[in-house]
């Protein structure tokens, strides 16, 4: 699926847009990831350099942007992520303008500094975001019920569909969703790519999944990453340990939602986009893996 481009905009959305930051002489569009619309750094005429976000109103990923954008406009000065500047809906399409950060993607990989420094971060985004600063956040049930339901059709599969459906049983057995239940303002979404390492810090980013729950949640999500990255699932665990809300994590509701996190990956891998299938299928192995070491 081609990507949106700033030619792409409405007219009267491009205006919108150069009334905030003056006139827009070069843009460069980011094309990895899979998510519809459009992401983009604006070279303005002063020098500067503005991150875009902008998304049809129609589009299937507009709950995610309208959450970001919610996200944006509730997180702390104190948290670690790009400052959302302006935001607005002009001509069918929500847009969001963000302070621009030079940096790269996450290392996770066993012996990398930036383990360390994400680990620290994750720890501090805890500190930082509970008690939840927004009451109006949504519940992380809502997200995990998703998982939920893409869970049961794989496991409601013919035999010899879903490969290991046996560990996954076992995983879910005792899995209660109100375990998740806590009053931290989480990202939910913990990835490399989620993960903008800068000189100075680590900046987390894409807030499009942001919801309320309890906060072993967040370091959770680093688990399969860092197995996808080279770590063994004891080492993975060794390392989540140095963040202190991992430590009070009950071992059913980590290995339950370890199974859920699996199969949605599972089912992208079978069914989702074909350009997305091969990384959905490598981190849904990573999952496994780790399932199969909680289960043993």
């Amino acid at each position: 699926m081609a990507k949106a481009q700033w030619e792409d905009l409405p007219d009267t959305l491009r205006a919108a847009i150069q009334d905030q930051v003056g006139t827009v002489l070069k843009t460069e569009t980011m094309t990895s990831g899979l998510m519809p619309g459009l992401a983009a750094c604006l070279h303005t005429e002063d020098g500067g350099r503005v991150f875009l976000k902008a998304v049809a109103s129609d589009s299937s990923a507009a709950r995610l942007y309208e959450r970001e954008r919610w996200a944006g406009g509730n997180l702390p000065s104190t948290v670690p992520t790009p400052r959302m500047t302006w935001s607005g809906d002009v001509d069918g399409w929500i847009v969001m303008l963000f302070d621009h950060v030079e940096g790269r993607r996450a290392d996770l990989s066993p012996g990398s500094p930036d383990v360390p420094a994400v680990l620290d971060t994750v720890a501090r985004l805890g500190d930082l975001l509970t008690p939840c600063p927004a009451d109006d956040a949504p519940p992380v049930a809502d997200n995990v019920g998703f998982l939920l339901a893409k869970g049961r059709h794989m496991l409601d599969k013919p035999k010899g569909v879903l490969q290991h459906r046996d560990l996954y049983v076992a995983a879910l057995d005792g899995f209660d969703v109100e375990a998740l239940t806590g009053d931290t303002l989480l990202h939910y979404d913990l990835h490399p790519g989620n993960l903008h390492v800068t000189s100075e810090r680590v900046e987390v980013i894409d807030w499009g999944f942001a919801a309320r729950g309890v906060t072993w949640i967040d370091p959770f999500m680093l688990g399969p990453r860092l197995i996808e990255a080279g770590h063994t699932p004891r080492q993975v665990e060794g390392l989540l340990v140095e963040v202190p809300a991992w430590r009070d994590a009950p071992a059913a509701a980590v290995t339950g939602l370890a199974a859920l996190w699996t199969l949605f990956r599972v089912y992208k891998a079978m069914y989702g986009p074909d350009e997305g299938r091969e990384f959905r299928a490598r981190a849904a192995e990573a999952g496994r893996v780790w399932v199969d070491h909680r289960i043993r």
